[in-house]
């Protein structure tokens, strides 16, 4: 069942809809290049489809346990980058294992997704290799899950702990209920433990691979330009990009890359189908990129 949305935002995330309300990002999606993406309304679809009860359960638990104490944790467990050394492309042979719990559109390894982005920008933004190589690097923090993370701590959209959730985060009104942290008054209120517009870098974000992957290519120096680590730390973000939410956070440099992030997720999201690239015949490029920008065995 596809859904098109023709209503606006509720008007709260604790309005009357139950886990099989609809997503209110699907009216906020960006416009996008029809090469790229056939049936935008297939896309993001939480309301109906053989993979719900998945995504729904993986939400739940996430949304009961991404809390300021568990980030803050996870920032110490993960910070050393001590895991394991190994190359990007190496990296990218991993998420063959990985099938992402969150995703209502895919049934397929992520690896598969990684080269479907990248190649899905190489196409409308030929001059800008670190963009094709952004799309192939985008979800590689995934590798949590195959070190034992749960997935609720590693896939799915993103969001700021320590606030009040705003009403574009999925399912916000039905999974929300048991995080200790919505009973904390520091950390209840629309703003809850930040200044106005403190800007997204002060901003504790929901554990996540956007995250990980974000401190691990500042820690192993990816020589990328600023756009493309913003592009990698927020894609997730649905509702800051997509939703409209979470605006009085922002600074005005936040507010200057946010065209940067929504024009990757055009293709983040829209590239995803069941035609599979020939890997093989694309390593060899995107080999060449990570020799330029991020070469050599890295720490993960």
């Amino acid at each position: 069942m596809k859904v098109v949305m023709t209503t606006g935002l509720p008007p709260s995330c604790c309005g009357p809809a139950g886990a099989g309300g609809p997503d209110p990002s699907l009216v906020y999606r960006p416009d996008v290049n029809p090469e790229v993406a056939k049936d935008k309304s297939s896309f993001r679809n939480y309301t109906s489809g053989p993979l719900l009860d998945r995504v729904f359960a993986t939400y739940k638990l996430m949304h009961t346990h991404q809390t300021v104490d568990f980030v803050n944790r996870m920032h110490t467990q993960f910070g050393g980058f001590s895991y394991k050394k190994m190359t990007v492309m190496e990296a990218v042979d991993m998420l063959d294992d990985l099938v992402d719990e969150s995703d209502p559109d895919v049934n397929f390894p992520n690896s598969f997704h990684a080269f479907q982005t990248a190649e899905g920008i190489r196409k409308v933004h030929p001059d800008k290799d670190w963009f094709h190589l952004v799309g192939l690097l985008h979800d590689l923090g995934k590798v949590l899950a195959l070190w034992g993370e749960p997935q609720w701590a590693v896939v799915g959209d993103t969001f700021p702990v320590g606030c009040k959730p705003q009403a574009s985060v999925v399912f916000c009104d039905s999974t929300f209920q048991d995080n200790p942290d919505l009973q904390d008054p520091r950390y209840s209120t629309e703003l809850g433990m930040y200044q106005l517009h403190c800007g997204l870098e002060n901003v504790l974000m929901s554990w996540g691979h956007d995250e990980y992957l974000y401190r691990m290519m500042k820690f192993n120096k990816f020589s990328l330009p600023s756009e493309a680590f913003y592009m990698i730390r927020f894609h997730s973000f649905y509702p800051w990009h997509t939703g409209g939410d979470y605006r009085q956070l922002c600074s005005q440099r936040d507010l200057d890359m946010l065209p940067w992030v929504q024009e990757f997720n055009k293709f983040d999201l829209y590239t995803k189908c069941p035609d599979l690239p020939d890997v093989d015949k694309l390593r060899p490029y995107y080999q060449g990129l990570i020799d330029k920008y991020c070469p050599g065995v890295l720490s993960w």
